[in-house]
């Protein structure tokens, strides 16, 4: 196999009480979806779909993951589906908050 058109890339996962990192070895213009599928992660965690979760490099979401290709020393971020909206979970936390301090004396 000829190395020279290859790129090395990481691919993480994480969860509350165990991650992972891999390493990976994929040709140039291989998608950030296609090294997600090439990671095998759901060998260590059979819960996720790689075909349809969200992904992301170093920390920003990639809207486009089977268009955009990966560089060279790029970290691709596997991301867990949202359990609930963020935006309804300040609102509930800050009608708590107020309805807290309204029960003071």
């Amino acid at each position: 196999m000829d190395k020279s058109n290859q790129i090395a890339v990481e691919v993480v996962y994480a969860l509350a009480e165990r991650q992972k990192l891999l390493r990976l070895s994929v040709p140039v213009g291989t998608t950030v979806r296609d090294v997600a599928l090439r990671s095998g992660m759901e060998v260590f965690f059979p819960e996720l779909d790689l075909h349809t979760c969200p992904l992301g490099i170093f920390g920003k979401a990639v809207a486009k993951p089977e268009e955009r290709a990966v560089e060279e020393g790029e970290r691709v971020e596997i991301y867990r589906p949202l359990i609930a909206d963020p935006k309804e979970v300040r609102k509930q936390r800050a009608a708590k908050a107020a309805q807290a301090k309204a029960e003071r004396p």
